[in-house]
């Protein structure tokens, strides 16, 4: 009997657990975050790791910025998480370690097995695991985590391409990742960005523009009340002619 979750169950158990409704420029986003996580963790070769939990931090806090009301951003993380069986403060505790110590180290100390940095020893040990494991689940979500990882290491590489590129194809070769694919997928990554902060900027224009119909509206509808209530009542006006 074939028990594995299917997408569908994935998407009921989300819209269970977060019952409001998604804004409608992020609910694409959500969903195929939702279905992306959802495909990978009922992969046989799939296993969970701290880089593709800064992934998936990464990857929701980046297009969710600007979502209102603010107070459902967290709401939405969780559900995601556990519409899939996961515990939210995992991959946020996860995303929050590795930056932490991104933020303190170079990403070459970092990742090197010969590293002497205590507090990067269990990172070591996930990545000599992904070497020696031969049917490592590579993703999208795994590829923009290493991203994070360096650019926060080294935040000139974001304003460096040559650089960039340089210390993609070095972590690629360090753990035997595709490289190809694994730039095509950053490159899709800072595309649909760019595209999701152009659809922000756009959606922020026709807010703003809508409330300053609403204030005009407002204050004409009171200046015609204020008009009536100040213009003296018509027989009155009349009989002192």
């Amino acid at each position: 009997m074939n028990n594995v979750r299917t997408v569908s169950d994935t998407k009921r158990a989300f819209y269970n657990t977060h019952t409001r409704p998604v804004n409608s420029i992020y609910r694409r986003v959500v969903e195929e975050l939702l279905v992306e996580m959802h495909l990978l963790t009922v992969n046989v070769d799939f296993r969970y790791d701290p880089i593709y939990a800064l992934g998936v931090v990464t990857s929701f806090d980046r297009f969710m910025q600007g979502y209102r009301p603010e107070v459902d951003k967290s709401s939405i993380f969780n559900a995601i998480c556990q519409s899939l069986g996961d515990n939210p403060p995992n991959y946020r505790g996860d995303a929050e370690h590795l930056i932490s110590l991104a933020s303190q180290h170079p990403w070459e100390q970092l990742l090197s097995q010969s590293s002497d940095i205590p507090e990067a020893h269990d990172l070591r040990n996930h990545l000599q695991a992904i070497v020696n494991n031969p049917k490592f689940k590579y993703s999208r979500l795994f590829a923009i985590g290493l991203l994070t990882l360096i650019q926060t290491a080294d935040p000139a590489i974001v304003k460096d391409e040559a650089k960039r590129t340089e210390a993609v194809k070095q972590v690629c070769s360090l753990l035997n990742l595709p490289q190809d694919k694994l730039q095509k997928d950053l490159e899709l990554y800072s595309s649909n960005l760019e595209k999701m902060i152009q659809a922000q900027i756009v959606m922020e224009d026709l807010i703003k523009a809508d409330r300053k119909k609403r204030e005009e509206r407002a204050q004409a509808k009171a200046a015609s009340t204020e008009a009536a209530v100040s213009e003296p009542p018509k027989d009155e006006a009349t009989s002192g002619s």
